[in-house]
């Protein structure tokens, strides 16, 4: 027997069928003797239809309230997976996170888990009852309601999986597992048996929409096994797990990421502190910085160029101009790029993984703006219009046979 934690995104249980179909996929889990935890997300749109519904009454309502209203989509999803399960004629109990022990900070819209207290779970588990937990959400120190933000009930789930050690903590989603590109968008692609947390976190932090970058941290801290694999269809999924097999394969996939911005900062003052004002000052404004760029100094002056999200975009921008006013440098935007990278431990061994990447880049017609490297990744920035067919090139360069 083992304890299994099971996580449904909203699109898995949209509708009335879907909720059917995911509680026979938790019910079979139980009837062969396993405990199970699951974690629901709200239905479908159901979130970006109470964003919708707040901003037709107060399109500035404060952050507390809003946690009060979108915690109201999970607690939706649980009782009605509750019911589906009851049907079926299993023993099961719904939970909110606060009942479920979740702790969090004060950061209301994008909360951190500061301990959960699983005592409730464990007493319903050891009753035999499948519990069911609202993803996404918790409670403060002031018990209001808070959410964790997006991808927040993949958090969640990792989050129990660690706290009552289970043995295998499952992600389901639209596609049964991690894939070396989109499956949807790019042909030729393979899907991964295994992949190892750093790799997994990359491909989160890169663009792949599959796993939430903080859950994959969090399962890497707490070594919380993690299977990705579909609510549709029955097959094995791709395991995350420490030390994955290379599977002969140099680079594990290819990500794009369009949801960024090139921050530009021309004629600064070449002293000797600037850049640590600048990028103190961003960070103070919990805006995150990604590829920098530092040109050389000239005439008494330097230029640095650097990415952060499309969201902070603007608000990185007024803060430069009201720091480098004075100094009459010039600061501009870009929000029509795109950030295309390739994954792997593998690369650390190989030379011409670069020029392989770039050489395809080239046969395509697309522009490098930027590139960003590490141990495990390569990034570039391109065009946005050019990001899909620049991870279809890149793609076939390193997997021509598929």
């Amino acid at each position: 027997m083992a304890l299994i934690v099971q996580k449904f995104g909203g699109s898995s249980v949209a509708n009335a069928e879907r909720v059917m179909r995911v509680a026979g996929i938790i019910t079979e889990t139980y009837k062969k003797g396993n405990d199970v935890a699951v974690v629901v997300s709200a239905q479908g749109d159901t979130t970006d239809d109470l964003i919708e519904k707040a901003n037709e009454i107060n399109p500035n309502a404060s952050r507390r309230e809003m946690d009060m209203l979108l915690t109201a989509g999970e607690q939706m999803s649980v009782a009605l997976l509750a019911m589906a399960i009851e049907k079926l004629g299993c023993p099961v109990v719904s939970l909110l996170g606060w009942q479920a022990g979740f702790i969090t900070d004060t950061t209301y819209g994008a909360a951190r888990i500061k301990r959960i207290e699983p005592d409730r779970m464990r007493a319903e588990l050891d009753k035999k009852k499948i519990v069911i937990v609202a993803g996404f959400q918790g409670i403060n120190r002031l018990d209001d309601m808070t959410t964790l933000g997006r991808g927040g009930s993949d958090t969640s789930a990792v989050a129990i999986a660690a706290a009552l050690h289970a043995d295998r903590c499952q992600i389901f989603t639209d596609v049964t597992g991690v894939f070396t590109a989109d499956p949807r968008k790019v042909d030729g692609t393979v899907k991964l048996n295994e992949i190892t947390y750093d790799e997994m976190l990359e491909f989160a932090t890169l663009g792949a929409q599959v796993l939430n970058n903080r859950s994959v941290e969090m399962a890497k801290k707490y070594n919380v096994e993690l299977e990705v694999l579909s609510s549709m269809v029955k097959e094995p999924g791709t395991i995350v797990r420490e030390v994955a097999k290379m599977e002969k394969m140099l680079i594990r996939g290819v990500t794009k990421d369009t949801q960024v911005a090139r921050i530009s900062v021309v004629g600064m003052k070449d002293v000797p502190g600037n850049a640590f004002k600048m990028f103190s000052r961003l960070s103070g404004k919990g805006i995150n910085i990604d590829v920098i760029l530092q040109s050389v100094g000239r005439d008494g002056t330097k230029d640095i160029t650097f990415t952060c999200s499309k969201a902070n975009a603007e608000k990185a921008v007024e803060v430069l101009e009201d720091l480098y006013a004075a100094e009459g440098a010039v600061v501009s935007s870009d929000t029509s790029i795109a950030k295309v990278s390739i994954v792997g431990a593998g690369m650390q061994s190989h030379s011409g993984t670069a020029s392989k990447m770039f050489g395809a880049l080239y046969e395509a017609g697309i522009n490098i703006k930027m590139i960003s490297t590490s141990e495990i990744t390569i990034s570039v920035l391109i065009d946005a219009a050019d990001a899909d067919r620049a991870v279809s090139a890149v793609h076939k360069a390193f997997f021509p046979e598929n």
